[in-house]
């Protein structure tokens, strides 16, 4: 009877009683239907909305993707079906320019049908746009292959548009074999008439060579021009599908305006060399003509320094107000007093290639050379250098305090520049960049061990 009415009294005494029980089985329960709420209404893990299906069977709802609203569900199949579809082309393509080489150039190349000049002529850097294809496809193949052995069967983790960005340079490779597209086809008509060999194997060719689908040789030279009007299209439908918080959205954006703009570069190419025939053009604005005006710049850039174009990075770029004093006095007296002129400027930087691989030449590298190209604003449709261009390894950059708008180039024993932009923290910018390359290529380095010799001055002789 005492331990019972011990017991009685401590149960009375620990805090707890029928009531406030109560009340917290109460509230356990309301917590419990708020997360199960949640748990059914919870935000979809791509656009954040709370309108995904409630899931009754169990199964299916520990099979439902990563917390997708219907929408977003749609979205990732389409993004997924539109990078297959990318890669799937890509793969396409490469297999017709192979055709190109081994069932046509070799062969003619070898029962000697046509001179070697001939051929380059009929098909011109085929060979180039071959070695990118297999380099671009096998990088896309391993994004692909890498995605689904980390279980991501949507291919979220697959950017194509850095991937694309990253090879870039293979648009210029389209361009040069666009330009003489119409110059092959005439070659080739006029030669099919003159040699009747030549026109025996193409008919044989195409009748008889399964490989070859029943399509001629001129069908297949256009391969090239209908894969770079089709890039367009591809890398649009996946931004379509690509949420903008997708780390590849702003790339893919990028991909695209930069190929529209080599397009547009390669019409206005083909309008100034007098031919009728364009490429599908895909811009419907006119501010972004600018990209257009900068891929000619750095052709002519290119073409006076003449360094490979996978080994130029081009730093900075574009337009700088130029102006040459006529003695070392224009600090004292002012940048006003000076008579300064437009300027197209680009800052080239010769690297020296890390791998054979894109992605990899794309690291930093040693810097072998870096140049200043100034360039006159256009005269009659054309682009024309100021002078050869002012090599930083010659130069000495600097900036004085009373003229903080303004800096100076001055190339050792020949002339001196005044630069500035309209905005003076560009004009900073660009100082610093010029005189980071002219530092880093100097002469003054292999002095650098004897300066202190030459800066100390020593008051009594050495024993």
């Amino acid at each position: 009877a005492t331990r019972t009415k011990s017991a009685d009294v401590e149960r009375a005494d620990s805090g707890i009683g029928q009531t406030p029980a109560r009340k917290w089985r109460n509230r356990a329960s309301e917590m419990l239907s708020s997360l199960q709420a949640w748990e059914a209404h919870r935000p979809c893990t791509d656009c954040g909305e709370r309108d995904l299906p409630v899931e009754t069977d169990v199964q299916n709802c520990n099979q439902r993707r990563a917390d997708l609203c219907e929408k977003c569900r749609k979205c990732r199949t389409e993004r997924k079906e539109s990078v297959l579809e990318f890669v799937n082309t890509e793969a396409s393509y490469g297999e017709d320019l192979r055709i190109i080489k081994e069932e046509f150039y070799l062969p003619m190349q070898a029962a000697g049908l046509l001179s070697q000049e001939q051929l380059l002529g009929i098909f011109s850097n085929i060979q180039e746009l071959i070695d990118l294809n297999e380099s671009f496809l096998e990088i896309l193949q391993e994004e692909i292959d890498q995605a689904f052995d980390q279980g991501d069967d949507d291919l979220m983790t697959v950017c194509i548009g850095e991937i694309f960005l990253e090879f870039v340079n293979m648009l210029p490779a389209f361009q040069t074999y666009c330009l003489q597209q119409s110059s092959s086809v005439n070659m080739l008509n006029t030669l099919e008439k003159e040699k009747e060999l030549l026109r025996i194997f193409l008919d044989v060719s195409q009748n008889d060579n399964t490989a070859l689908r029943r399509m001629n040789l001129r069908s297949f030279l256009m391969a090239p021009l209908q894969r770079v009007t089709k890039y367009p299209l591809l890398l649009s439908r996946i931004i379509k599908a690509t949420t903008e918080y997708h780390p590849d959205h702003s790339s893919l954006r990028e991909a695209k305006s930069r190929i529209e703009s080599h397009l547009e570069h390669i019409n206005m190419k083909t309008k100034q060399e007098g031919n009728t025939w364009t490429l599908r053009s895909f811009r419907q604005d006119s501010k972004k003509k600018r990209e257009v005006i900068n891929i000619e710049m750095r052709e002519t850039a290119l073409k006076t320094v003449g360094w490979l174009r996978e080994e130029t990075r081009f730093v900075m770029e574009g337009s700088l107000q130029l102006a040459q004093p006529p003695d070392g006095q224009w600090v004292k007296k002012g940048s006003k007093t000076l008579k300064f002129q437009n300027m197209q400027v680009l800052l080239l930087v010769n690297m020296k290639r890390v791998s054979e691989s894109s992605l990899e030449s794309a690291e930093p590298g040693p810097v072998k050379d870096a140049v200043l190209v100034l360039i006159r604003d256009k005269n009659n449709g054309k682009f024309h250098l100021l002078r050869e261009p002012l090599r930083l390894s010659n130069c000495i950059v600097s900036t004085d305090p009373d003229c903080d708008d303004t800096f100076e180039l001055i190339e050792i024993r020949r002339e001196a520049f005044v630069f500035r932009d309209s905005d003076r923290a560009q004009t900073h910018h660009w100082f610093r960049q010029i005189r980071r390359y002219s530092r880093e290529l100097g002469s003054w380095k292999k002095r650098r061990n004897a300066l202190p010799n030459i800066m100390i001055s020593t008051p009594h002789t050495r024993p």
